[in-house]
């Protein structure tokens, strides 16, 4: 049953349809169809010492689900703080199995798309369904080339953000702001039926996966104080943006194709991973019926946080602290005690071998080969042994994850480490466009509205400001800080 609990957000009604015209999609894997079993569940209500209140109710099993309001027949309400055991959607784009280090975009292994596609037909397959053609994907990667050039307007609001703005901010920033450069595109000005038009769905995917490079480079670039670079039509998505990122003077320059390589594995490994943060963020937001640039901003949003997109400068912020590989058994006792925290292990998916970190592995040593070896490789290969072979860490399934190594090959290609959720942002723009699209045809949308369980105060009545009595203990939000202006102002307002 847990098999079929894992799988259940992953399969939808077949008449769902993707891309610029319907299509098939992948196939399921024949072993997801296996355990999609069906039956019934019987439900019986007890009182607090377990006493048969009498009621009880069937509930079918379907996918390997039971639906949540069937219990609102039974006056419960189900409570899952972080959705550990709940199912949001059903999906058809990305299939993971965590105990088998299996991942599958629309059927296919993430070890095949790496070893033998790039990004961008990677792009297509997760948006479309299915793998393009020559003549598609000629057409694709047009299309989206063709829509990487930036509004003057936009360029100036972000040349605006100060010096040292991070580069995160500016790019959740900016792709909200695009959304008021397109309001035929917006369901809030044209009405909320406006993505029944699949034209204009297409044309809403082609301008945000070409921009947000653009974009994310423009931040960069605003980073280090250079001017912005305007993109090129002579590249393909992944080398443009490295264009962009380091072209000076040239007059003919090209990124080293080791690094756009190396780069395009790492957008491929990156651009979906089924119901995490981000990507439920993109859901719930567009289930208002919001426009896709406001629903990506909310994702990246949602990334910007340090337990989402910010786990591999965790790694390599901890890869520095041990130094040297003769201080890893002092570490690695120091994380047994809680004294410390192994980063880059364990996965709340995972519970084997993170199917990307193995790619992600032999990647690193390609880049070194290009750019040097990055010291701190050293010390994360030795780490990796000694933990997969500690009973401690085995017993807990913690293995290396995607975030393991990935940091290391983005310090060693030259990012700072404030560009590393930028980087993630890029692919993933893919992975969040599939589902908001998925999203638009689904049968079953509704509007998000989770309910709350309330543990506040019962009703009371409302007392004169004259008749309450002073608290001794400071209110919640009393406490603050101040800036040295404030200081010297409250200092003197206190005489």
């Amino acid at each position: 049953m847990e098999r079929i609990q894992r799988i259940a957000s992953h399969l939808t009604p077949s008449s769902v349809t993707y891309g610029p015209e319907p299509v098939p999609t992948a196939a399921a894997p024949k072993e997801e169809k296996k355990a999609n079993k069906e039956g019934y569940v019987t439900i019986q209500l007890k009182d607090a010492n377990g006493n048969p209140t009498g009621k009880s109710i069937d509930v079918p099993i379907k996918n390997g689900t039971i639906k949540a309001t069937e219990f609102g027949k039974l006056d419960v309400t189900l409570y899952d703080p972080g959705y550990m055991n709940t199912a949001s959607a059903t999906s058809r784009i990305t299939y993971i199995d965590g105990d088998k280090g299996i991942l599958l975009y629309r059927g296919y292994p993430i070890e095949q798309l790496a070893e033998s596609s790039n990004f961008m037909e990677v792009a297509f397959l997760l948006i479309n369904g299915h793998l393009p053609t020559k003549t598609q994907n000629e057409t694709w990667r047009k299309h989206i080339m063709t829509h990487t050039f930036i509004h003057e307007n936009l360029i100036s609001l972000m040349q605006n953000f100060r010096y040292d703005a991070h580069p995160m901010g500016m790019l959740v920033s900016s792709v909200a702001a695009l959304a008021t450069f397109y309001p035929e595109a917006n369901p809030a000005l044209r009405g909320e039926g406006v993505y029944k038009d699949r034209t204009l769905r297409n044309k809403q995917i082609y301008r945000i996966i070409g921009k947000i490079t653009t974009i994310a480079a423009c931040a960069y670039r605003h980073r280090i104080g250079r001017p912005y670079n305007q993109p090129s039509d002579q590249l393909d998505f992944t080398a443009n943006f490295l264009y962009m990122l380091d072209h000076l003077s040239e007059s003919s320059f090209k990124p080293h194709p080791k690094l756009v390589h190396a780069l395009d594995v790492l957008f491929i490994l990156h651009a979906d991973h089924e119901m995490n943060c981000s990507t439920a963020a993109v859901r719930h937001v567009a289930s208002a019926g919001t426009d896709p640039y406001t629903a990506i901003s909310a994702a990246a949003s949602a990334l910007y946080g340090p337990l989402h997109g910010g786990a591999n400068e965790a790694v390599l912020r901890m890869l520095e602290e041990i130094g040297t590989v003769d201080k890893i058994p002092q570490f690695i006792e120091d994380v047994k005690n809680r004294k410390k925290k192994l980063m880059g292990f364990g996965h709340r998916v995972y519970k084997n071998y993170d199917p990307r970190a193995k790619i992600i592995r032999r990647i690193a040593y390609e880049v070194f080969d290009v750019v040097g070896r990055e010291p701190l490789i050293e010390v994360a290969t030795a780490l990796e042994q000694i933990a997969l072979k500690d009973e401690y860490f085995v017993s807990r399934k913690l293995y290396p994850n995607v975030d393991f190594y990935s940091g290391l090959i983005y310090k060693a290609m030259g990012f700072p480490t404030d560009m590393f959720p930028v980087l993630f942002a890029i692919p993933r723009t893919v992975g969040w466009l599939a589902h908001w699209l998925e999203l638009q045809d689904d049968p079953e949308l509704r509007i998000v509205r989770p309910k709350q369980v309330y543990v506040g105060e019962e009703t009371r009545d409302y007392v004169p400001m004259a008749s309450r009595k002073e608290e001794k203990t400071p209110f919640v939000t009393e406490q603050m800080y101040y800036s040295s202006q404030n200081k010297r102002w409250h200092v003197s307002e206190k005489r």
